[in-house]
């Protein structure tokens, strides 16, 4: 077997131990830039990965979605083409209608309650679903918690949205979320919130800080109250296909290194967050703290009700996320 230029350029690039002929190639999917919290950790598994196969597995990240958009990787990763990507649960739920649950408004109570269920035995059962289809997940990135931001004032109760415009990504789950708040969610294009916001067309959006920092939009809309009302997981998933074909041996060092990948991660991911809040309290952004989430999930009760009615079997996973402590 030969290897090119690029495959032996990134084995010394990661300080790989030496890569023997019959070395299983991984490439692995990463939609982000390389430099982003979730391509330092990938590149950081790779590198793992290699060494602590002894160059058994030689693995790579490809960055900046070059090798296909998600849905596309996604399919990939299922049928052995690629064998390792980083994935938000997000569009998951067309595959995988369990992880459907992890975009359910206020299904966990902020980041530390996420990483409790999705370390533990929730977060294995959501794996194990993830395995029927050709993923396994093996360990749990962060993409931060979702907040509201508005052109008007801070939000610290559901009154407080009474009437609003929010924009809300195109899934009808996000449009009930804020209709039950009192708002009127409206879906629309990224592209378009910040002219919106400017001109008034809707009087918020919802996202994450570092979003609310990229895209500008602590300009137009200088309220931000964390509500934390939406918090997707993103998974460290490898191909069934090239997980079936590991060692036992192997397997416990690729697993350890996709754990260790999503400590790195996390702990990436805080410190951009804490970066982004700076800068936009600096530029004038009032950001607020709402201490008390009850109202906020107690007007959510017709949205569950509606998703359970559809999904009955999903009804024990969602009391298992919520009972845990």
């Amino acid at each position: 077997m030969k290897f090119s230029t690029l495959t032996v350029a990134a084995a010394l690039a990661l300080g790989a131990a030496t890569v023997s002929a019959d070395a299983a190639t991984w490439r692995g999917w990463n939609i982000h830039p390389e430099d982003y919290p979730n391509g330092v950790a990938l590149d950081q598994f790779a590198k793992d990965v290699t060494e602590g196969t002894d160059g058994r597995v030689d693995a790579q990240v490809f960055h900046n979605g070059i090798l296909g958009a998600q849905p596309d990787a996604i399919e990939q990763v299922r049928n052995g083409a690629l064998q390792f990507a980083n994935f938000n649960m997000g569009p998951m739920g067309q595959i995988v209608p369990a992880t459907n649950v992890m975009s359910l408004p206020f299904i966990f109570n902020n980041i530390d309650h996420m990483h409790r269920v999705m370390d533990g035995p929730v977060g294995q059962q959501f794996s194990d679903e993830l395995a029927k289809e050709g993923l396994v997940a093996l360990s749990w990135f962060d993409s931060g918690s979702r907040s509201f931001y508005n052109t008007k004032h801070a939000i610290t109760s559901p009154a407080d949205m009474d009437g609003m415009k929010i924009r809300v990504m195109n899934n009808s789950l996000f449009v009930d979320m804020v209709d039950n708040l009192g708002g009127n969610g409206t879906p629309m294009a990224y592209s378009e919130v910040y002219q919106s916001l400017k001109t008034g067309v809707i009087d918020g959006a919802e996202n994450n800080y570092p979003s609310y920092d990229s895209s500008n939009h602590y300009e137009v809309a200088k309220y931000y109250s964390i509500t934390d009302h939406l918090i997707i997981p993103e998974c460290l998933c490898v191909s069934t296909v090239a997980w079936d074909a590991l060692s036992d041996e192997d397997k416990e060092i690729v697993k350890a290194a996709a754990v260790k990948a999503a400590e790195t991660q996390r702990e990436l991911w805080s410190e951009r967050e804490k970066v982004s809040r700076e800068k936009v309290e600096a530029a004038g952004a009032t950001i607020n703290e709402v201490d008390d989430k009850t109202a906020f999930q107690a007007a959510m009760k017709p949205v569950y009700d509606q998703f359970l009615a559809k999904n009955p079997d999903m009804v024990v996973i969602v009391t298992a996320i919520q009972t845990t402590e």
